[in-house]
C-alpha cells in the first residue's frame, strides 16, 4: 500500500513549525536519513481566528479551520493533524463534517500518558484547554485524573501563550513562572504534566520540568508518522483516527 501523505492544519505559526520539522525528523528515524512521509500544509492565519475565539464566535473559528482541512485534502493529504490544542474544541464539533479525517491531539497524548503508566496529568494551555472538556473527556475515556492551575495561574500561562510564545518572544522570567506552576500541580498530586498548547514545548522540557512531560506537539507529529508509514488502511469513527495498536 501507498504511504500516506499528512496534512497539517496550523493555526498558531510556532505550534505548527515544531510539529512540521518534528514530523520530518520522525520519519527519519523509521525510514533512513533525509525520508519522511509526504507532508502538505495549510496556514491560514490564526488572527482571522481570534476574534470568533475571544466573543465565542465558533462558527467563525470553524469556517477557517474548515478551509485549512479542505486545502490539505485537495493537496492529497489522507488524514489531517491540527498541532493546536485548542483548536480541537471546535474541531470536535465538525470533524463529520469534513473531507478527511483527523488524528486528534488529547487521543495521542491520553495514549501515550496510558503506555508510560501515569494516572494523574497536570494540564497547561490556553484557558480554554485548561478549563474546557477536550483533555478532560479524553483523560476520562482512559480512566485518569487532570488537575489545572488556580486562576492566577491560568491567567498568567494564557497571557504568555498569546502575547509571548505565539510571537516567538521567551521570557527567563516566564519559563520559571511555568516550572513553579509545574511544580504546585506536583505537589497536589500529579504524576505528569501534558504541555497542552503546542507552543509550549518551546520554553519547558523534561531538562527544566519536576513532573515528565507529555509534549502534545511532537507526539501529535511522532503518530501522525506512524500512521502515515503503517500499511493499513485508515479507519476512522466520527471523523476521527483510530490509533494504530
Amino acid at each position: 500500500m501507498q504511504m500516506k501523505t499528512i496534512g497539517i492544519v496550523a493555526h498558531s505559526a510556532e505550534g505548527a513549525s515544531l510539529c512540521f520539522i518534528t514530523a520530518c525528523r520522525e520519519g527519519q528515524k523509521l525510514m533512513g536519513a533525509h525520508l519522511h512521509p509526504e507532508i502538505v500544509l495549510s496556514a491560514i492565519p490564526m488572527g482571522l481566528s481570534m476574534p470568533g475565539w475571544e466573543s465565542d464566535d465558533y462558527e467563525l473559528v470553524a469556517r477557517h479551520l474548515r478551509r485549512g482541512v479542505e486545502q490539505v485534502a485537495a493537496a492529497g493529504a489522507d488524514f489531517f493533524i491540527c498541532p493546536d490544542n485548542t483548536a480541537h474544541i471546535v474541531l470536535e464539533q465538525i470533524a463529520n463534517t469534513l473531507p478527511i479525517p483527523g488524528l486528534h491531539i488529547a487521543d495521542v497524548v491520553s495514549r501515550e500518558m496510558a503506555e508510560r503508566g501515569w494516572k494523574t496529568a497536570a494540564l497547561l494551555g490556553t484557558k480554554w484547554t485548561m478549563t474546557g472538556t477536550v483533555y478532560a473527556d479524553a483523560l476520562q475515556r482512559r480512566g485518569f485524573e487532570r488537575l489545572i492551575p488556580d486562576e492566577p495561574a491560568r491567567a498568567m500561562i494564557d497571557n504568555a501563550i498569546f502575547e509571548e510564545l505565539c510571537r516567538g518572544l521567551f521570557k527567563p522570567e516566564t519559563t520559571e513562572s511555568f516550572v513553579q506552576t509545574i511544580a504546585a500541580l506536583g505537589a497536589r498530586g500529579a504524576d505528569c504534566v501534558i504541555l497542552g498548547c503546542t507552543e509550549i514545548p518551546l520554553i519547558i522540557s523534561d531538562s527544566n520540568s519536576s513532573l515528565p512531560v507529555l509534549d502534545s506537539t511532537r507526539l501529535l507529529a511522532k503518530y501522525a508518522v506512524q500512521e502515515a508509514v503503517d500499511d493499513r488502511p485508515l479507519t476512522s469513527e466520527e471523523g476521527w483516527l483510530h490509533l494504530v495498536a
